[in-house]
């Protein structure tokens, strides 16, 4: 946050009296207007935090809406894709009706065939029957014959066993074929369609309800695929109020940010009087603890404990299996050394502090506060509260105060602190300048 610099208004000189008089009042209300001003920041952040998440719901609604959109997409798709395919099916249910039909003509026609067959076998059994007898005849006249006759009379037997054969084998023809035709017939009555008889067969009656089922299912995949056209039109719909309301959570924030810039200029303006506050001591602290960690990185530096491309090192390298992640440089083994008991010193100033951490340009933290600096674990809310080391915080606050070059910056916002927990907080930092070069800042957490 920049601030607007005004010039300074020309002293006017007062009697001696009137001084005395005025200095407390004047003090009473610069105070005034700076616990005003902090009021004024702390509703700021906490309206700004409450519509940053709501912006962010807004956005997963966003993403959910669009997903949504697209599996309604996908299930229309797989509905026209059902109507195809019951269609298609429906048509070849059809084109088996008719095959069968062909089927039971052929069958008829067998049917035809194997009667005119049974008759022709009842003729034989008839001839048979009659050659039985002529060949009984010849062979009582044969016998009446004697020694001249006994020959014919063997032939005469002979012809009577085989039209007995003869006899036996065309019954058993007839017996087959009326078998035949029976059952024939009744597959014949199965799969004709006879328009005369109003009940149809077994067969015909399973094609039906194929039919009838598949035309369900294409019913009720054009019903489904009407439903998920309105069901698109509505998703969009959807998605445009909800970019809308994005669009208008991000004017939101903007505003509120204005208030907030206001307030945090107010409280510097106040700060830059002179006029002790309940912010002083831990602006003073900063602005300290920004110089001793200075100090020793500078000495680091020219002892040669440390090169200056590895100081300002910034090529952040992810430790695997993170998260939150977090990232190694050049300088953290310094950090480990030299921060922690500048930094848990300051934690002692007040019951207020929450944390004092130096942080690079980028917002990079090496080395927190002990009470985070706790090894993770795989729980993430619980590594987000209390795992916040080897971590870049570049979110608004953070960058601010990272890359703060007047002497002190003091901002109000809202920390998640994990697991759905948030405080309003004041921060002050100092920048950190190492050998001529601003290296970061430090950045002093403290509650309202």
């Amino acid at each position: 946050m920049q601030l607007i610099r005004r010039p300074r208004a020309a002293a006017i000189p007062v009697d001696p009296p009137q001084a005395a008089v005025a200095q407390p009042d004047l003090d009473a209300a610069i105070r005034s207007i700076s616990r005003q001003a902090s009021t004024i920041g702390r509703e700021s952040a906490e309206v700004r935090g409450l519509i940053d998440d709501t912006t962010k719901a807004s956005e997963r609604g966003v993403v959910a809406v669009a997903s949504l959109t697209t599996q309604v997409k996908d299930i229309n798709a797989a509905q026209a894709g059902i109507g195809s395919v019951s269609t298609a099916g429906l048509a070849a249910v059809d084109r088996v009706r008719v095959a069968v039909e062909g089927v039971g003509n052929e069958v008829g026609a067998v049917v035809t065939t194997l009667r005119d067959v049974a008759r022709a076998a009842e003729s034989i059994s008839q001839i048979a029957l009659q050659t039985r007898l002529v060949a009984f005849n010849a062979s009582v006249e044969a016998k009446r014959a004697g020694d001249a006759g006994r020959g014919f009379g063997v032939v005469a037997d002979a012809v009577k066993d085989l039209a007995g054969k003869v006899e036996f084998s065309s019954k058993e023809i007839m017996r087959t074929v009326g078998e035949l035709d029976k059952r024939i017939a009744a597959l014949s009555r199965e799969i004709r369609v006879d328009p005369k008889r109003a009940e149809r067969g077994e067969f015909h009656t399973a094609l039906a309800d194929v039919q009838g089922a598949v035309a369900s299912i294409i019913e009720a995949a054009e019903r489904s695929r009407a439903i998920c056209g309105g069901l698109d039109q509505q998703m969009a719909s959807i998605a445009a109020e909800m970019g809308q309301t994005g669009r208008s959570l991000g004017a939101a924030m903007k505003r509120s940010e204005t208030f907030l810039d206001v307030s945090e200029h107010l409280i510097e303006l106040v700060a830059e009087c002179g006029i002790e506050t309940e912010d002083t001591p831990f602006i003073r602290a900063a602005i300290d603890a920004a110089a001793r960690i200075a100090a020793r990185l500078e000495e680091a530096l020219a002892n040669g404990q440390i090169r200056a491309a590895a100081l300002f090192d910034e090529a952040y390298q992810m430790i695997p299996g993170t998260n939150p992640p977090q990232h190694t440089t050049g300088f953290v083994a310094l950090a480990d050394r030299l921060f922690p008991d500048v930094q848990e010193g300051v934690l002692a100033l007040d019951p207020k502090v929450v944390f004092c951490i130096a942080v690079d340009r980028n917002g990079y933290v090496a080395t927190h506060n002990l009470k985070y600096n706790q090894p993770q674990r795989g729980d993430l809310a619980w590594d987000s509260a209390n795992s916040r080391y080897r971590r870049i915080f570049n979110d608004r606050t953070g960058l601010a105060s990272a890359r703060n070059e007047r002497p002190f910056l003091l901002q109000t916002y809202r920390r998640d602190m994990g697991g759905g927990q948030f405080i309003v907080m004041k921060e002050a930092a100092a920048p950190i300048r190492v050998a001529g070069r601003h290296w970061g800042g430090l950045r002093l957490a403290f509650k309202f």
